[in-house]
């Protein structure tokens, strides 16, 4: 049995590495620790959401202790292009000997009236809230959901983006 401590209390990404460490087949503990990501409330880049992603990993590592075999951190964010603004999505696997992994869930063109707005400094989540004329979409389908028709669930992406973020450990188990 392998013990996890996630960066996060949010249901939709509790629910998400529950399912992706099921489906890869692990037996597992976790512990959910809210903890800071370390970057703006915000993140405005792959880089940063990326540095979210890990920072959260680390402190929920941290904080867990030394039974703790490893730290998750997934970050959603924004990232501007020369064709409009996306969502994107990172998480982070560190174990306990410092090694990380990072994976990237799906990219997705926002409308151009949300992202004016993300570009004056708002949040998405507040946003789409508006937008969609919902409460709290980031605990739910999120804004991948709400813009899919719920094709592609928030829980579900950010599944994927943990069991990328956990291949390089995969790939350990495998030599």
């Amino acid at each position: 049995m392998i013990h996890i401590a996630l960066g996060s209390k949010n249901t939709v990404k509790i629910e998400a590495v529950r399912s992706a460490f099921t489906q890869m087949g692990y037996t597992f503990e976790m512990e959910e620790i809210e903890v800071s990501s370390e970057v703006s409330a915000q993140p405005f880049s792959d880089d940063e959401t990326i540095e979210g992603a890990i920072n959260r990993a680390k402190n929920a590592l941290h904080t867990a202790g030394p039974g703790c075999d490893y730290g998750i951190g997934l970050e959603g964010g924004v990232t501007e292009t020369p064709y409009g603004v996306f969502l994107c999505n990172w998480g982070a696997v560190v174990s306990r000997t410092g090694k990380v992994g990072i994976g990237g869930g799906h990219r997705l063109q926002l409308p151009e009236e949300i992202s004016t707005q993300l570009r004056t400094g708002r949040e998405l989540g507040d946003i789409i809230d508006k937008w969609a004329g919902g409460q709290n979409i980031r605990s739910k389908e999120g804004t991948i959901g709400v813009l899919t028709r719920n094709l592609i669930s928030r829980k579900d992406m950010f599944s994927d983006v943990v069991i990328c973020a956990f291949a390089p450990f995969l790939l350990e188990e495998d030599e």
